[in-house]
């Protein structure tokens, strides 16, 4: 197995989301969260001028009052972030929330997910959608008062780019997949990587192997400092300071992670020298608080926000509605929760390696009918999950793609509740109860239990996993629930089962959808490293592929077609039952002003905030 303590520190799922969050300027991560969760709809144009096309700020104040410099913030997270604070090396929402004040990419996003500037100013794409190149804005500092330039931005991608990034657990490669010379930099066959050049001091250029649909995209991922990471092996990034420690960590957003007490607190200080204005706030502490106290904590003032990824639980909207001093807001989740089946197990010495080679993978019988798996979408009371878990503030989906991109669709199959059709479904497959246990057995015979897993952390998924339970045994099926784990072995577990390990058959987990393009291979690709399901089915990549493939794909109305396709072969294979979307629910104290979420995150343009009660 993996060494425990590096994959403690690889912990991603969300979701995804890119979604990845995710980071604020990370549009396009997915990660697993604790809730949901998350990883992504450009605009499809491009623009020739940047600056001029997406020039718009979302940064609007709430207040009539003008802006007051000072004042601090408490922010209330469930669980503690696994304590990777590296944006090419971290994978779960926890740490976003801090990487969303600390770091920045070349393009952010606005509200209707149309890319607009932030670390470049401007754009052009050449006449043959193979290259973009960027102006940078001058005077960037890093925290450590170091310039940024266009080498910061080569050295990120050379580095997700480099031989050694997936062993040391790097999951973000879709980045640099379509980019010119990654095949041969990936496999040493060159030093020299040619998909992102540094033209100028301020000026970079992507190239993209074919023309590309979506290059602000690809081009869309989070810089990490060069002068910090250039001489240190790619494979001790995870575990360097820079990567885990406040005060160590260094990036060019407004607020600087400067303390932390791990797994009660992380604080962030205002970047008085931030290049897009000095910040008003002081400071912004994160405390880790019970998910059961938050409400009170906000109603005392104690607390001054909940937000991504879990926000307020559904149970208790009408009470915190009624503090008089708390403003709300609900929205679509930009991801979703779900119960996978695990179809595959790596070999041990790939899982040991983090290699991902399909041609390696033991198939888990348990699940490996389809039918079977269809049985058990139709026997998950899901609209029940949504009434009585989450109050009704969710959705029951049946399509793995964010509802609010253009790429969604619900012509797909719906698996509505269905105890008896299930059963019949068992029945016709010839999982039936041989011995006369009154539990079905296989089709051979022989004992047939489903391990279900789960993690801490999340109530409403907690409280889901024995109703999942109690229904499936109600159509016979023997299902081993496990004790849960906190959220970050869960991962580790769930990531690295293998052929010496099959001890989950179906897991839980949400996904939190990166926002950058409805692309799913960041989860559902067969080589993904968030493919947790390990489901090995050619004709999705066969599509998933398609809907990139130019110039066609230069047609919305082409891609709508092809993803409508890949969601009614995801539907009907199924590799995970999509359980339902939660509404996110966002909680803070009135005097913070200068709110402004974006549809997939809380966090916006935290520089603008400020409280009307600074001294």
């Amino acid at each position: 197995m993996l060494n425990k303590k590096f994959w403690y520190l690889l912990i991603v799922l969300t979701l995804f989301a890119f979604l990845l969050v995710a980071c604020n300027s990370d549009s396009g991560n997915e990660e697993p969260s604790d809730e949901d969760d998350q990883t992504e709809e450009p605009s499809d144009e491009d623009s020739d001028d940047g600056g001029e096309d997406s020039g718009e700020d979302d940064g609007g104040e709430t207040a009539s009052d003008e802006p007051k410099s000072g004042g601090e913030l408490v922010g209330a997270m469930d669980t503690a972030p696994a304590g990777v604070y590296n944006p090419i090396f971290y994978s779960e929402a926890y740490e976003a929330n801090i990487l969303s004040f600390t770091h920045e990419a070349l393009v952010s996003q606005n509200g209707s997910l149309e890319f607009i500037p932030q670390l470049a100013k401007e754009w052009k794409t050449n006449e043959d959608q193979t290259a973009i190149t960027f102006q940078l804005e001058e005077g960037v500092k890093w925290h450590d008062g170091e310039e940024f330039t266009a080498e910061d931005v080569v050295f990120t991608y050379q580095t997700i780019a480099d031989p050694g990034y997936t062993e040391a657990g790097g999951i973000r490669t879709e980045y640099v997949t379509p980019l010119v010379g990654y095949e041969e930099y990936v496999a040493g066959e060159t030093d020299e990587f040619q998909g992102v050049t540094a033209d100028d001091k301020y000026t970079v250029t992507f190239h993209f192997k074919e023309p590309n649909v979506n290059p602000l995209y690809y081009s869309s991922f989070t810089i990490i400092p060069k002068h910090i990471f250039e001489d240190i092996p790619v494979s001790e990034m995870p575990s360097h300071p820079a990567t885990l420690d406040a005060g160590e960590v260094i990036g060019t957003g407004p607020f600087v992670f400067s303390d932390m007490v791990e797994r009660e607190q992380y604080v962030l200080t205002r970047n008085d020298d931030y290049w897009n204005g000095k910040p008003y706030l002081d400071k912004i502490t994160w405390k880790v608080v019970d998910q059961s106290v938050i409400t009170s904590l906000l109603e005392t003032g104690e607390i001054d926000f909940v937000a991504d990824p879990n926000g307020v639980p559904a149970a208790d909207y009408d009470m915190v509605a009624g503090y008089d001093n708390i403003e709300m807001m609900e929205q679509t989740d930009f991801g979703y929760q779900l119960m996978g089946f695990k179809l595959n197990y790596r070999t041990t010495e790939d899982a040991e390696s983090g290699t991902i080679n399909p041609d390696n993978w033991i198939e888990n019988p348990d699940v490996a009918d389809q039918q079977v798996r269809q049985a058990i979408a139709y026997a998950i009371n899901r609209p029940g999950l949504v009434q009585g878990l989450l109050h009704g503030h969710g959705s029951v989906i049946n399509a793995p793609i964010a509802q609010q991109f253009w790429a969604y669709t619900e012509d797909v199959p719906q698996y509505e509740y269905n105890p008896d059709t299930a059963a019949q479904m068992l029945d016709e497959a010839g999982y039936v109860d041989a011995d006369g246990d009154g539990w079905r057995d296989t089709p051979e015979g022989e004992e047939w239990i489903l391990d279900l897993a789960y993690p801490t952390g999340n109530k409403i998924r907690e409280r889901s996993a024995p109703i999942i339970e109690e229904n499936l045994e109600e159509i016979g099926i023997n299902v081993n629930l496990g004790q849960a784990s906190e959220f970050s072995a869960y991962i580790e577990d769930i990531m690295t089962n293998d052929d010496q390990n099959p001890e989950v058959d179906l897991y839980l987990l949400g996904w939190s959808l990166g926002s950058g393009d409805p692309d799913p291979n960041g989860l559902w690709n067969i080589e993904a490293a968030y493919n947790i399901s390990r489901w090995n089915n050619p004709k999705s990549d066969e599509l998933i592929n398609k809907g990139l493939k130019t110039p066609e794909a230069f047609e919305q109305s082409f891609r709508e077609q092809v993803y409508a396709e890949w969601q009614n072969l995801y539907a009907t294979d199924l590799p995970a039952v999509l359980l339902y979307a939660q509404n996110k629910i966002y909680a803070y104290n009135e005097r913070l002003q200068g709110v402004d979420p974006l549809p997939y995150s809380f966090i916006n343009n935290p520089h603008l905030w400020w409280v009307n009660d600074a001294q």
